[in-house]
């Protein structure tokens, strides 16, 4: 085989074993992610509308008029389905790896967007990529080709975490700002941000039109707090260090921790986003295994 200046083995190396582990993880379960609410002109019909002007005449239903004396359009499922925009929060506190070793917030991050990308291109759903902390690192508009799978795939290999404080809703609100058409979201992050100013960004999207999914990436270490000596505790973002007894803080730190993320949970019920909490220490096929027949049962 001849040399190519460009061509990385290793990266196809990778992009391979990639590849591989989405296509475990997703095939034979994920199938039915989505049925699109969003309606064009295809071959399976869904319902009728009356007519409004600018619509085209020629999905006018001649019959129904000739017995209503009124004009109603046909209206179809989407063919070719929507567009996929998932985001990836690569800020310095999605470095952490627990205690119980693993991957670490961010790895995990990414091979859930790995597994949901391979699944929606794979479905001719059009995807993008949008890797962001407290701005945007990486973007890859929405395409639905097995060219642009590999690209995004090899974007999440090369994924690293970011150096800004985080900023989830900036990054978020520019993508919503440059969106041409709606479709689905899908957040993949801690939401260790002002959980005001987050889902003010996630009802941008729903105003839009958007459906949304936040999957919640948490250490189990973040959730049960299950240290039993003194430890030191290190500041993501700004590194500052404090020495912490953790069975005199334990119940605070939980109670602390509800009525942080309570918000959220609370916030996308009433925004009718789709909220999934993902425990980097749960198998990934079986988180997404449960999130599917959770939503299968809600829609």
């Amino acid at each position: 085989m001849a040399d190519f200046k460009y061509l990385d083995f290793e990266t196809l190396g990778r992009i391979k074993s990639m590849q591989m582990l989405a296509k475990a993880v997703v095939e034979g379960f994920i199938l039915g992610l989505h049925r699109s609410p969003y309606r064009g002109f295809s071959v399976e019909f869904a319902e009728y509308r009356q007519y409004v002007p600018g619509d085209d005449v020629k999905h006018v239903d001649w019959k129904v008029y000739a017995k209503s004396d009124r004009y109603y359009i046909k209206q179809f499922e989407e063919e070719t389905n929507l567009a996929c925009q998932i985001l990836v929060d690569c800020s310095p506190s999605m470095a952490y790896r627990g205690t119980h070793g693993g991957f670490s917030k961010l790895e995990y991050a990414c091979r859930l967007a790995a597994c949901l990308s391979y699944f929606m291109i794979g479905q001719r759903d059009a995807t993008g990529l949008l890797v962001f902390d407290d701005e945007i690192r990486q973007m890859l508009p929405a395409r639905g080709s097995p060219a642009h799978r590999q690209l995004l795939l090899t974007t999440l290999d090369q994924v690293e975490p970011g150096k800004g404080d985080t900023d989830i809703a900036t990054p978020m609100h520019r993508l919503a700002e440059s969106l041409s058409r709606r479709g689905m979201v899908i957040l993949i992050s801690d939401l260790l941000d002002d959980p005001i100013r987050v889902m003010s960004a996630l009802q941008h999207f729903r105003f839009l039109g958007n459906e949304v999914i936040v999957f919640h990436v948490l250490d189990r270490d973040e959730i049960e707090f299950p240290f039993d000596r003194l430890t030191e505790f290190t500041d993501s973002e700004t590194s500052q260090k404090v020495l912490v007894a953790p069975q005199s803080v334990r119940k605070l730190y939980l109670k602390k921790f509800e009525e942080f993320f309570g918000p959220y949970r609370k916030g996308c019920a009433d925004l009718n986003v789709d909220y999934k909490l993902m425990n980097t220490s749960t198998n990934l096929e079986l988180a997404l295994s449960e999130y599917m027949y959770k939503r299968g049962r809600l829609h």
